[in-house]
């Protein structure tokens, strides 16, 4: 999962990587322990951040989850890029003097863009994962739901139309 994350947030020169493995695989543990809590998955996963371990593996063949690999991969990027913007925007700064200038604040502007990018992939992708478990439109129209109830309403009275 190391080498998807790596790709999604540009970081693949082997010679200059940006983030170890190990930044990248507690981030992953993190991004699991923070979706897990919300989104079931599956298989059941067992995330303890503090030894570094993940059980059992969702990469191993005999039980591969793609939706997990994704959605956690998505998730853990949103992290690193999330916390370089905050590492950059103490760095964002405008200076002249005279006829020269330096300008730091597209590299802040530039990370925005691609945390906006993967945050929305993922939001897109858990949206994805959670309907394609249920009926089409159950999400929006549910017995209980406001809609659902004027829908009710209108289909009973509909010989008077």
């Amino acid at each position: 999962m190391t080498t998807i994350v790596r790709h999604m947030i540009s970081d693949v020169d082997p010679t200059a990587y940006a983030f170890s493995d190990h930044r990248l695989e507690t981030t992953i543990l993190v991004a699991v322990q923070l979706t897990i809590m919300n989104v079931d998955f599956a298989n059941t996963y067992t995330v303890n951040v503090e030894t570094c371990t993940l059980d059992p593996d969702p990469t191993d063949v005999a039980i591969k989850d793609n939706a997990f690999i994704a959605i956690i991969c998505l998730r853990a990027a949103c992290i690193i890029i999330g916390s370089e913007i905050r590492k950059e925007s103490g760095n964002a700064i405008s200076i002249k003097d005279g006829p020269s200038s330096i300008n730091l604040t597209g590299v802040t502007n530039t990370l925005t863009v691609l945390y906006k990018d993967l945050c929305s992939k993922y939001e897109d992708t858990l949206m994805q994962f959670r309907a394609g478990s249920s009926v089409a439109g159950q999400a929006i129209l549910t017995p209980y739901s406001p809609g659902s109830d004027l829908y009710r309403n209108n289909s009973d009275h509909r010989s008077n139309y």
